[in-house]
């Protein structure tokens, strides 16, 4: 596998038709257009070798026997929850946040500006399409048409984050303020300036199209939180877009933020969500048939919006911008990563390479190092993460990369249902199913290897520390996705035969992903059960299986029952530790559509009652059992199960 650098850009273009493996691989289906080949699973602990040479060009190879030290810059940080803020801005804080019970209006939450106050912005703010150069953001107001805006939902749990009253909910002039017709006082709207590769291929300058960011709140913990505007109106980063967005695919994102916070995955969040009351032309699959859609606009929450494609842009206009990258890495650092500004060497943070050169990358000598170790593990455990709850993102470019390792921009997103690892929930996708559910941690790598090179351009870190840190990527997810399906099984130990045979099971048969790992808590750790009582805690997910496969699963049954002997755990402390980490719901496609249909004629309910579902996703929830239900025929229609980018 070779990587090399384009003589146009710094960043790095793959020359390879695949990809190191990581896991579910064995079970995808070879095609003659996926960028990817299909591979075994890796041997434990056994992660990926990507390299990159000063000489121009990076190779993915098997690493060193030897595994890396388990002591990384994640040994010294909590991450975000611990984040801490400077002096400065401490100083900034505003006085009458001193009790940390008192909620705010809207008129009382405290404003700070750091992004806009510390970084180079567009000399314009007009919203005219064009190249923004030099600048990381433009100042921008929202400009969507709004008539008669209603609340379709909110989150009580983000105005927590924000120490917002939930009273502040009932104002009348609520929408108006969150479909950005009615300034919010203390807001410095703007857009983000980013670019990305999109499908594997540099699409240039991208950035905040329809998305309007209105500042950041700080909060009485001193966290810092960037509330958005997306479908808010043109930027002059739309293209030929016209800015906004429709109730359908609002709803979707709105309800999957929070869906995807409760499952316990990192994600950015959601406020609330408002009709604008004026109708947005959308060509949903691009097949020349476009209709009208209620238009809304959707209030996203994070710490920061800030992505792989941030960094990458400036570093793709040369030498110039160089500034800029290193500009906003520093930014990054300071506000996000506080930990790492605060390393010293007396943390003993060296680690050999595996390099036949015997080489050692020192952590506490080059924070960017650091940092970017960082980024590239919170990616992997968020991949990780996805992978253990089945969860596909639908459009992984590194627009859509998170360097604080959030699910960012919920788009044509899917949960497995009848587990395929090919799944891809977008039909841009499906010709080469670049980014389905088993390309996952691959596309993480690839991404990680784009933001590396982005770095090296801008003289941050050396080719050394970027293989470090991919290497460190692969290490993180074999680790964490290894103890995620341990988890789920309610083992104790990671029995590498036991997972593959299962999911090729799962594969073959086409079992409900959710369901089955749920009723799977059900077995009882008795080598005494008879053979045709074996599946009987399984028959709700095992369905239409012949004799031969049901010999199959019979087999795996007795060796899981095998395994959960040998643990030594009562059945019942087993199942409620598999149930505190088996959702019994998901947000499926359906669920989704249903409480569409019903808000797209006027109808909220649907999509404040599955919130409320959503909120407990590991609950039995007693009068809630329909939406866990699997898919009705109706959910495999185009549009359900399948989305298109613009979704």
């Amino acid at each position: 596998m070779i990587f090399h650098f384009s003589p146009i850009s710094p960043l790095l273009a793959l020359s390879s038709s695949s990809l190191t493996s990581l896991c579910l691989r064995s079970f995808l289906r070879s095609s003659p257009k996926s960028p990817f080949s299909p591979s075994l699973f890796l041997k434990p602990r056994l992660s990926l070798a990507c390299h990159l040479s000063t000489g121009g060009s990076l190779r993915m190879d098997s690493p060193s026997p030897d595994p890396p030290s388990s002591l990384s810059v994640e040994s010294i940080a909590e991450g975000l929850k611990n984040q801490s803020l400077t002096e400065q801005d401490n100083d900034n804080i505003n006085n009458k946040i001193k009790n940390k019970n008192v909620k705010l209006g809207l008129e009382d939450l405290n404003w700070d500006h750091s992004f806009v106050r510390e970084l180079p912005g567009d000399p314009r703010s007009d919203s005219i399409p064009r190249q923004v150069l030099h600048a990381c953001y433009t100042k921008v107001l929202p400009s969507a048409e709004v008539e008669n805006p209603k609340l379709v939902a909110w989150s009580d749990s983000v105005a927590d984050l924000l120490d917002l009253n939930p009273k502040e909910f009932e104002r009348p002039d609520f929408p108006l303020k969150f479909s950005g017709v009615s300034p919010l006082a203390g807001a410095v709207p703007y857009a983000q300036c980013y670019g990305g590769h999109q499908f594997g291929t540099w699409a240039g300058q991208l950035g905040d199209g329809r998305a309007i960011t209105l500042g950041e709140i700080l909060n009485s913990k001193l966290e810092r939180w960037e509330l958005q505007l997306k479908g808010a109106g043109k930027t002059p980063y739309s293209r030929f877009a016209d800015g906004l967005a429709v109730l359908r695919s609002s709803i979707r994102e709105f309800l999957c933020s929070e869906a995807m916070h409760f499952l316990g995955i990192p994600t950015t969040r959601a406020l609330c969500l408002v009709t604008t009351g004026k109708f947005v032309t959308r060509d949903m699959f691009y097949d020349g048939n476009p209709k009208e859609e209620p238009g809304a606009i959707v209030c996203r929450v994070a710490q920061s919006f800030l992505r792989f494609g941030s960094f990458q842009i400036h570093a793709s206009r040369g030498e110039e911008d160089l500034g800029i990258v290193r500009d906003l890495a520093d930014y990054a650092i300071r506000h996000h990563f506080p930990h790492i500004e605060n390393i010293s060497k007396s943390e003993s943070l060296s680690f050999s390479t595996g390099d036949d050169d015997h080489s050692v990358v020192d952590l506490t000598s080059n924070k960017y190092a650091a940092w970017i170790v960082e980024v590239a593990e919170r990616t992997a455990s968020l991949v990780a993460r996805w992978q253990g709850v089945g969860f596909t993102h639908g459009v992984l470019n590194t627009d859509n990369m998170s360097i604080l390792g959030l699910t960012i921009d919920y788009g044509p997103f899917g949960f497995l249902d009848a587990f395929d690892p090919s799944y891809t929930p977008n039909t841009t996708d499906l010709p080469g199913r670049r980014y389905c559910f088993a390309n996952q941690p691959d596309i993480g790598l690839w991404n990680i290897a784009q933001f590396a090179s982005t770095l090296m351009a801008a003289h941050l870190i050396n080719d050394k520390e970027a293989n470090y840190a991919m290497e460190r990527y692969g290490t993180k997810f074999m680790d964490d996705y290894q103890a995620i399906i341990s988890q789920k099984l309610g083992l104790q130990k990671y029995n590498k035969q036991l997972v593959n045979k299962l999911l090729n099971n799962l594969a073959v048969d086409k079992v409900d992903y959710t369901n089955f790992f749920r009723s799977l808590s059900n077995i009882k750790a008795d080598p005494g059960i008879p053979e045709d009582e074996l599946l009987v805690p399984l028959k709700a997910v095992l369905l239409d299986i012949g004799r031969e496969r049901k010999e199959a699963w019979v087999s795996w049954v007795q060796s899981y029952i095998q395994e959960l002997v040998a643990s030594g755990i009562s059945d019942e402390e087993r199942k409620a530790s598999m149930d505190s980490v088996n959702p019994k719901y998901v947000l499926r496609n359906y669920l989704c559509q249903s409480a569409i249909d019903a808000a797209e004629l006027g109808d909220f309910r649907e999509v404040r009652r599955l919130l409320k579902v959503m909120e407990r996703p590991y609950d039995e929830q007693p009068g809630m059992e329909k939406y866990a239900r699997l898919p009705p025929a109706w959910a495999y229609r185009p549009g359900v199960c399948m989305l298109s980018c613009s979704s």
